[in-house]
C-alpha cells in the first residue's frame, strides 16, 4: 500500500496534467470539427455545384487518408508555406479537420431523415432558409445523430494519442518519457489505458444524459 501511495505521489501529478491536456484537446477539437462538419454538410446541399464539389472533395480526401498523415501535413508541411503552428494548435486543427469530415456525413444523414415537408411549410409561413435550418431542422437533426456524434467524440479523444508524434505532451508521450526513464512499459501503458477508459466513460455517460434529456423534450 505504501508503494502504491508513493507511486501516485511521484507520477500522479504528471498524469493529471497530461489528462487535462487530453481533455482540452478533445473539447477544442470537437468545436473545430463541428464548425467544419456543419459547414461541409450544408455546403453539400448548396445550389451551387462548385460549393458542393469543394465539400465533396474535402470529405473524400479526409476520409481516404490516414489521420497521422494529415497531422504531419499540417505540422510539418505548412511551415514550407510560412505557416508555423505550435504542436498543440496544429494538433487541434488536424484532428478537428479530420473529425469534421465524419461529422459532415453524420449531419448529412440526419438531414435526410427530416421530411422535406417541414422545410416547405416553414418557408410558406415566412421563415427564411437560415431560420428554418437553425430553429426547426437542426434541433431535430441533433437528437437523431447524438449516438453517432458520441462515437465520433470518443474516437476523437482516443486519436489525441497520435499527437505524441508531434511532441504534444499528452498521456501517451508522458508515459513514453516515464518508460524511457524507468523501463516499466506495462505499468505505465496500463495506467494510460485506464485514464482513457475513464475519460471515454465520462463522455458516454454525458451522451446518455443528453439522450434522456432530449427524449423528455420530444
Amino acid at each position: 500500500m505504501t508503494f502504491i501511495l508513493e507511486e501516485l505521489q511521484l507520477y500522479g501529478p504528471g498524469f493529471l496534467k497530461a489528462a487535462w491536456t487530453v481533455f482540452a484537446l478533445t473539447i477544442l477539437t470537437i468545436v473545430v470539427s463541428w464548425a467544419c462538419g456543419l459547414l461541409a454538410a450544408l455546403a453539400q446541399r448548396s445550389r451551387f455545384r462548385s460549393v458542393r464539389a469543394v465539400a465533396g472533395f474535402y470529405i473524400w480526401f479526409i476520409r481516404g487518408t490516414p489521420t497521422l498523415i494529415q497531422i504531419f501535413i499540417i505540422y510539418f508541411g505548412l511551415p514550407q508555406f510560412g505557416i508555423r503552428l505550435s504542436p498543440f494548435t496544429a494538433g487541434v486543427l488536424a484532428l478537428g479537420i479530420n473529425s469534421g469530415a465524419y461529422i459532415a456525413e453524420i449531419v448529412r444523414g440526419g438531414l435526410t431523415a427530416i421530411p422535406s415537408g417541414q422545410s416547405e411549410s416553414a418557408l410558406a409561413l415566412g421563415f427564411s432558409r437560415a431560420e428554418t435550418m437553425r430553429t426547426i431542422i437542426l434541433p431535430q437533426v441533433f437528437r437523431i445523430i447524438l449516438p453517432a456524434v458520441t462515437n465520433e467524440a470518443i474516437s476523437t479523444l482516443k486519436n489525441t494519442s497520435l499527437l505524441s508524434t508531434i511532441t504534444v505532451v499528452e498521456l501517451t508521450l508522458y508515459a513514453q518519457t516515464l518508460i524511457a526513464a524507468t523501463f516499466r512499459p506495462f505499468e505505465f501503458y496500463i495506467a494510460v489505458a485506464v485514464i482513457y477508459l475513464v475519460l471515454t466513460t465520462v463522455l458516454t455517460l454525458l451522451a446518455s444524459w443528453l439522450e434522456r434529456h432530449y427524449a423528455r423534450l420530444s
